[in-house]
Formats: structure tokens, sequence, C-alpha cells
């Protein structure tokens, strides 16, 4: 039963990704404003993202593409307004530099260092954040994106491809994320072990139970450290 891999979510576990996203949102609103003034004239910033979250709606076999959705949607946007696809890679790029410029919890870096010393360490994730851009891509030994695995957490084909790049078994590693479903219900389906970052202390909604819980980052290595004991 020893550890031997532990991998991550990122959105809410290793950042606090909400105001980040509205970050991002605002400086894309920004940017079409000053470019493609006719699209902020017909939609406040508001209606411009619940127009882009029913246009994904339409698309559900994508929902692990998420980078692959905005384009599409940014594609479907200058057509509707008479633009050309120059659009599409200036306003995404905007979008994504600003959903990129995170700041990791404070505990984050102290955790991560060091621990490829002891383990694999990879990152599973739903978003496109991208861990080379940020900075931090050498904490990581591998990261799996759903866009990559072509299936989005809790899906088991996503978990199966971190076990695989790992070159581990899946009661040899642990996962670590904040949402019950994706993260911890997704990870333990394939019999991975499972640490649930519980950061606001929100009751346990239900389900298949985490094997630890945590509130920060610096309670995860005593976890570790006793499962890799036993």
């Amino acid at each position: 039963m020893t550890v031997r891999c532990v991998t991550f979510d990122l959105d809410d576990t290793l950042w606090e990704c909400g105001p980040i996203l509205l970050a991002a949102e605002e400086a894309f609103y920004d940017w079409i404003s000053r470019h493609y003034a006719p699209i902020a004239e017909r939609y406040s910033l508001v209606e411009l993202v619940s127009h882009r979250r029913e246009f994904f709606q339409r698309f559900p076999e994508m929902e692990h593409d998420l980078t692959g959705l905005r384009r599409r949607w940014l594609h479907h946007l200058a057509e509707s307004f008479g633009f050309g696809p120059e659009l599409v890679d200036p306003a995404f790029r905007v979008f994504w530099e600003h959903r990129n410029a995170v700041t990791l919890f404070e505990e984050a870096h102290a955790l991560l260092d060091g621990m490829r010393e002891r383990y694999a360490v990879g990152a599973i994730t739903n978003g496109n954040a991208d861990v080379h851009h940020i900075g931090i891509g050498h904490y990581f030994d591998f990261v799996i994106t759903a866009a990559e695995a072509g299936a989005a957490k809790p899906q088991p084909e996503i978990f199966h491809a971190a076990l695989s790049a790992a070159g581990v078994d899946a009661h040899q590693a642990v996962h670590v994320g904040d949402d019950p479903k994706r993260d911890v219900h997704g990870a333990k389906a394939v019999g991975m072990r499972t640490v649930w970052i519980n950061v606001d202390g929100k009751p346990w909604p239900g389900g298949a139970s985490p094997d630890a819980e945590i509130r920060t980052l610096d309670q995860l290595e005593p976890v570790l450290d006793a499962w890799r004991e036993t």
C-alpha cells in the first residue's frame, strides 16, 4: 500500500479560481470593447458570458475541451457580427493570459517543493491552466488535461491516463482535489486514495467519502507520511 504517486487538481486546489476567471472575462470584454465594439454594444459582460455558456451547452461532446469550445464560440461570435476569423487567436490569447495569472495558495510552494524526490507528482485538470506558463511546471512529472485525455473528471479515462503516466497501480496513488464529485468520487472509482481539500469547511455532500480531509495544503504531508508507513 506504499504511496508512490500524488496527483493534484489545479483550480481551487492549488489556487482560488473564481476571481481569476472573473478577471480573465473582464480583460477579454475590455479587449472586445476596444477592438470589436459592435459586440460590446450588443452584449454587456454578463450577457456575453451567458451567451458563451449557452453556446457551450450545445456541444456536450466537447465538455472535456474548454479551449476548443471557447475557440469555437469565438468563431461563431465573429461570424455573427460579420467579422473574420482573425478575431479568434488574439481574443483567446487575452483570456488565456489572464486565466493563467494565478496566485498559488500560500502553502502550495512549500508543499510542492521537493515532493518529486519522494513521489511521482502529477496534475489532473479539466481546465486549461498551463503549469509551465504559470511557472510551476518544475514541480510536476506529468500533467493530464481533459482535452488531452479526451475525457473530463470524474470519468475514469482521465485518471487511468494519469496512472499510466506515473507507471503505478491505482492503490499506489493519491489524488488531492476540492471537488467531491470530480475529484473524490472520480479518483475513488478507479481505486485511488483521495484527499479532499475543503478550504471552507463545508459538510460532505454525500456519496463515497474521501480517505482524508484537509483544510489547507500544509496539512497534506502528515497524511501522506502516515500512508507511506502503512
